[in-house]
């Protein structure tokens, strides 16, 4: 029988019905833990995935809420713990792309992005500390992406969303240690999702050409890291940015 590392721990991931966030639900609930999910507006998708867990014997959980909300945020943390009792994980996975050369990007592009991608962070950060800090435990992983790193024109207020979102993990790592509480961020790579779709269309087999692995990653392959950084094996590591990219940025040929 394979022995699940989460049996008991209660998980809260935020942008949770597609993609890389129903890959970590999927990972997480599938380790043991409880796993409670934000959706934005897909409640068709949301209640697919919660019966589809059930089925498999998992207990998961949808709350639809807007994670730019801070109310919100704070609401859908208090229903969980008063759900399960706890809140030992937090998966901060929402985020959008609206890409746009700076001349001609609009301040609601650069809104929209940095509140989803950024603020709503802080806003679950900031409302779970309170419940970690008196339980002296958590797990909290943040979304970053290599594009914190890597320039892409177009991608200003992306790339500034996620370099923020490195630079809070690190901090907050260092307010929360010893507390018993990790924060820790995965930045992937090109990985093969809804959201990334037309830029893998529209750059084909070039995108390929430039990372050491030869391939696109999975969610899967994210939530393999998420799930590492969520067990207890993982205590002695935080403030670290773990890139999944196939190699994409160690800068070879």
């Amino acid at each position: 029988m394979i022995q699940m590392s989460l049996n008991g721990r209660v998980a809260l991931v935020t942008g949770g019905s597609r993609g890389i966030g129903r890959a970590i639900v999927e990972k997480l609930a599938a380790d043991g833990a409880k796993v409670a999910f934000v959706y934005n507006s897909s409640s068709t998708a949301a209640d697919e995935i919660v019966a589809a867990q059930a089925a498999l014997g998992f207990e998961v959980k949808a709350f639809q809420a807007d994670v730019c909300d801070k109310a919100a945020a704070e609401k859908v943390i208090n229903d969980v713990v008063e759900m399960w009792g706890s809140l030992d994980i937090l998966v901060n996975n929402a985020g959008i792309i609206k890409d746009g050369l700076l001349a001609t990007m609009d301040s609601n592009q650069w809104q929209a992005v940095i509140d989803t991608n950024l603020t709503s962070v802080f806003n679950f950060c900031q409302s779970v500390t309170r419940q970690m800090m008196s339980q002296r435990y958590g797990r909290i992983i943040n979304m970053s992406s290599v594009a914190a790193d890597v320039s892409n024109p177009g991608q200003a207020n992306y790339a500034a969303s996620k370099g923020g979102v490195e630079g809070f993990t690190r901090c907050i790592a260092t307010e929360l240690a010893r507390r018993g509480i990790t924060a820790n961020a995965v930045a992937p790579g090109f990985i093969q999702t809804d959201m990334t779709e037309a830029v893998v269309e529209m750059a084909g087999a070039e995108i390929k050409k430039k990372i050491p692995a030869r391939r696109l990653g999975l969610p899967e392959d994210i939530a393999n890291a998420v799930l590492f950084f969520a067990q207890e094996s993982s205590s002695y590591v935080t403030g670290q940015i773990l890139k999944v990219d196939g190699g994409l940025t160690l800068g070879g040929i």
